[in-house]
């Protein structure tokens, strides 16, 4: 293993990235969807899961799709691969996502075992959970939440055994109204040090989680997780200039797991570290 987000407080996804030296896996039935995207090199995957053999030419941006529940019973890598992207969605997302949003019934949603060329949309998610891994910021648990409804959405229009048509182009969207954008930014600021998540947010405006983020960044001009990013920054910044409080316990309560992390973060942000700005309240002339 290269990485991981398991100490990260993510809610709904896991990511992993994995070097898979040449040669033959043990068999393994995942408990949740697995989604394999090859970031680096090339080899030929030679995989059965749930009785289909798939011979696959990995190269980067290849997905592998594994459903929960099918145990993949043989798997032999030619040659090493360097570097991949293992996500794993559990049910609550892809529950969330059709009972609350896609109106779809579970019943008829089956994923296949699929091995994927390439996938524009797959690729992109991938591309932000690793800048995530990465460069922790302070709102990445409402971002992977985000990312996490997004892909299953994707999956199950795509990659499902039946017919399940994707729904018309979102016309019927609107913006968050005045009263519960208001609702949901006075949960926000009141919660700024708690952990957060999109679906609490769409809980305070009585949507879906997924309807709601559309139609937050439509009221706003952002997403949910970039409103808090500013919000906990702005927070931050005052606490710097306004307490003694230590950075470290500044950086935790902005939703960062260390002051590191909140300090390369910050720096992105404003330009200077927490340290070289809360200096600025002792000299007003730098």
């Amino acid at each position: 293993m290269l990485q991981t987000s398991g100490e990260r407080r993510w809610s709904n996804l896991l990511a992993e990235r994995w070097t898979h030296a040449a040669g033959e896996l043990p068999p393994l039935t995942p408990r949740d969807t697995e989604v394999a995207v090859l970031l680096n090199g090339h080899s030929l995957v030679d995989r059965i899961g749930s009785g289909m053999r798939q011979v696959t030419h990995g190269q980067p941006g290849t997905v592998w799709l594994c459903p929960s529940g099918i145990t993949e019973e043989f798997i032999n890598v030619a040659e090493p691969l360097q570097d991949v992207l293992h996500i794993f969605l559990p049910g609550r997302p892809f529950e969330e996502t059709m009972l609350r949003d896609l109106d779809i019934d579970p019943g008829r949603v089956e994923l296949r075992y699929e091995a994927i060329a390439q996938d524009a949309f797959i690729g992109q998610i991938a591309s932000q959970i690793l800048g995530e891994l990465n460069h922790e910021s302070s709102c990445g648990r409402l971002l992977t939440e985000a990312l996490g409804l997004a892909l299953s959405a994707h999956l199950i229009h795509k990659y499902s055994a039946a017919d399940i048509r994707q729904p018309s182009a979102r016309s019927a969207d609107k913006p968050l109204d005045a009263r519960r954008l208001a609702r949901v930014v006075e949960f926000v600021r009141s919660n700024l040090d708690a952990e957060l998540t999109v679906t609490q947010m769409a809980s305070v405006a009585c949507m879906s989680a997924a309807h709601f983020a559309r139609s937050f960044r439509l009221a706003t001009g952002s997403p949910p997780h970039e409103f808090v990013s500013h919000q906990r920054l702005a927070l931050a910044k005052m606490r710097l200039l306004s307490e003694d409080s230590q950075i470290a316990e500044i950086a935790l309560a902005a939703g960062f797991s260390s002051q590191a992390n909140f300090t390369r973060a910050f720096r992105k942000a404003v330009g200077v570290t927490p340290a070289q700005f809360r200096a600025q309240k002792a000299d007003p002339t730098s």
